[in-house]
């Protein structure tokens, strides 16, 4: 089922790297390499795993579904990094899907659960995807010409398709396999394979953990037994309806007299917000929201790891794209929304069901970001190669700081500076237009 492949790892030993560093702490000299000190009881065991973070292991992790890295790898746990193949621009990664790879991964992790309501409601979810691709295509190209004057037929052509993929995959189940290149150090993913939580994270983790333990043997006191917590998503009792535009309320927004305004050479095109002493005052105030987005939307936002979350809540509510609302199958996507609901009758496992969501269902969950982390969110999130609902959560946030000097940096790279980043992935908007209109793609 889900391979997991260790492709980096520390140049030396683990014990000895964290020895080391240790010793650095309590000895007058530069520690002499390669003395280990009782690593278990006098780091492990006392809580001293800073240590432990000077070794990191990087693992392909291939044929994971995306919900489980949604809901998985990438829910709770901040110190990592990840590289995760793209649902918006890997052409055809939704198109076609092998029901034979989806039903022995269902029967793999959940026993019993693949039966023909499972694999007939992803089916249905790929027929959506599939009858309605082309034409999304083609209104892709034409929102395209009309919203971005700039725009040559070099990039509607090679854009258009995956600006139809990025929205029409809402009605696409999370279940569809992906690739991600990940890396962790040796004090995250002990405490990761602790506490997972569903069948495929405690599968990935313990294969994490063995190829750990094949290149560092001595380590294996911190892969502890994993606490049995289940899955504890809350799960919608019914459809609330569709949603054009995401959902965001603000709580509150600190106090704008600490804010230090970055020059734009702070944030382009290295990012120092969290890096020069001249803006750590930012990092104390914080503004607080809460947002109810799709699933597709909340895993772009989960790549950014200083912003903290809490635990997303599902609605009811359905996000529909303007393209794919264009399109006028509201009927049918109700319809695949309510056989998801029903899975719940089935007494079907909870992480299960999470998995089985379709990318346009949406959750609710609070947000926190100090004023460096969301200057450099919000930022990126207001360019145009930015997912178009993600774009306007941001816009929403904008507007509801309104005069709070923070907004002035919540602006993309072109309009701070006047010069586009992305290269040749410029969006083919007017650069000189400081305002933020409404998007379609």
């Amino acid at each position: 089922m889900s391979n997991v492949d260790l492709v980096n790892w520390p140049a030396k030993r683990a014990l000895e790297m964290i020895s080391y560093a240790a010793k650095s702490c309590y000895e007058k000299d530069v520690p002499r390499w390669g003395k280990t000190i009782d690593v278990k009881n006098k780091l492990f065991y006392t809580g001293h795993h800073t240590t432990f973070q000077h070794t990191n292991y990087t693992f392909n992790v291939d044929n994971i579904s995306i919900g489980d890295v949604t809901f998985g790898l990438h829910l709770a746990n901040p110190f990592y990094n990840t590289s995760q193949r793209s649902g918006r621009f890997c052409a055809d990664m939704f198109a076609a899907p092998d029901m034979d790879f989806l039903k022995g991964y269902i029967e793999h992790y959940w026993p019993g659960s693949a039966d023909s309501d499972v694999l007939d409601y992803i089916s249905f979810g790929s027929h959506i995807y599939e009858k309605n691709i082309e034409s999304a295509t083609q209104k892709a190209a034409e929102v395209i010409r009309e919203e971005r004057p700039l725009a040559n037929s070099k990039y509607i052509k090679r854009n258009a398709p995956k600006m139809a993929q990025e929205q029409m995959r809402m009605v696409i189940p999370l279940i569809f396999p992906t690739f991600l290149v990940y890396t962790i150090n040796t004090s995250a993913l002990p405490a990761m394979y602790r506490c997972a939580w569903s069948p495929v994270l405690s599968s990935v983790t313990e294969k994490m953990a063995d190829l750990v333990l094949q290149k560092d043997p001595q380590l294996d006191f911190s892969f502890q037994r994993k606490e049995e917590s289940g899955q504890f998503i809350e799960l919608p009792r019914d459809f609330s309806g569709f949603f054009r535009k995401p959902v965001l309320r603000l709580k509150s927004s600190g106090d704008a007299s600490f804010f230090v305004r970055p020059t734009p050479e702070e944030m382009q095109p290295i990012d120092l917000l969290h890096f020069t002493p001249r803006l750590m005052d930012n990092n104390v105030e914080e503004i607080k929201s809460e947002v109810e987005i799709s699933l597709a939307t909340m895993g772009q936002d989960q790549r950014h790891r200083t912003v903290k979350r809490g635990l997303p809540r599902f609605t009811g509510g359905f996000y529909l794209p303007p393209i794919p609302s264009m399109l006028g199958i509201e009927k049918e996507v109700e319809a695949l929304f309510r056989k998801w609901l029903s899975f719940q009758e089935k007494g079907i496992d909870n992480s299960l069901i999470c998995v089985l969501a379709p990318y346009g269902a949406m959750v609710r969950y609070n947000k926190s970001a100090s004023y460096n982390a969301a200057i450099h969110e919000l930022s990126k999130r207001l360019c145009w190669c930015a997912q178009e609902e993600i774009y306007h959560l941001t816009l929403l946030l904008r507007e509801y700081l309104g005069d709070h000097p923070i907004t002035q940096m919540m602006v993309p790279g072109c309009i701070l500076t006047g010069k586009c980043g992305e290269g040749d992935r410029f969006c083919g908007r007017k650069l000189k237009d400081g305002h933020f209109p409404q998007r379609k793609v």
